[in-house]
């Protein structure tokens, strides 16, 4: 029971980490990563929220999934979208709502901030096994189907969500790129770290 509590912990402020993430970086205004400025360009086409969306946008995206492995969609994944929605959501409206970055020096200290705390959170997160993102699932599915690498496969959706967003008018810019090239070894960096650390509590 004691390490259900401590995973859980790691799930739930990762997810917060990476919200507050993606909230700081559409506050610098340099740019979002291509799911992120997908979601953003929706909101201000069709209306809603940034966080609605995301979880809109997963919930679709859990059912292609399963649709294209002919397996039930893993509607645990949900938990984790209206999770990550709700949060953004909450630092958008509630405490980025009247802020704005007029000085380039803190907008690149916003997006590097941003993409620090998403790579924490998601190292923080992938401690559990539960209610996967299918964002990142989409990629195994992709991998899957088709047999390119997994890097390939990450890497072609990415890059295809990217158009879409460009061409809809989502946040594209410096920061995309940044992001695109920094945030793995980021993830990488501190998913070792975080992993030791909660080994060391769980025993």
């Amino acid at each position: 029971m004691k390490r259900f509590y401590i995973i859980s912990t790691f799930y739930l402020l990762g997810l917060i980490s990476v919200s507050f993430g993606i909230s700081l970086i559409l506050l610098s205004e340099l740019g979002a990563g291509p799911w992120d400025a997908f979601f953003v360009a929706l909101q201000q086409n069709l209306g809603l929220t940034v966080g609605s969306w995301t979880f809109i946008i997963g919930f679709i995206l859990i059912l292609i999934n399963g649709l294209l492995l002919k397996q039930r969609p893993d509607f645990s994944a949900l938990i984790t979208m209206f999770l990550i929605g709700s949060f953004l959501d909450f630092w958008l409206i509630f405490v980025f709502i009247d802020m704005e970055l007029s000085l380039l020096t803190f907008r690149f200290l916003a997006l590097f901030a941003g993409i620090f705390c998403i790579g924490a959170g998601v190292a923080s997160y992938m401690q559990s096994n539960f209610a996967r993102n299918p964002i990142d699932h989409s990629m195994i599915v992709f991998h899957t189907l088709t047999g390119k690498s997994l890097a390939f496969s990450k890497t072609f959706l990415e890059v295809s969500v990217l158009l879409i967003a460009l061409i809809i008018g989502g946040p594209i810019g410096l920061g995309t790129v940044i992001i695109a090239f920094g945030i793995g070894p980021l993830i990488q960096f501190f998913h070792k770290r975080v992993t030791t650390f909660r080994v060391r509590l769980t025993g």
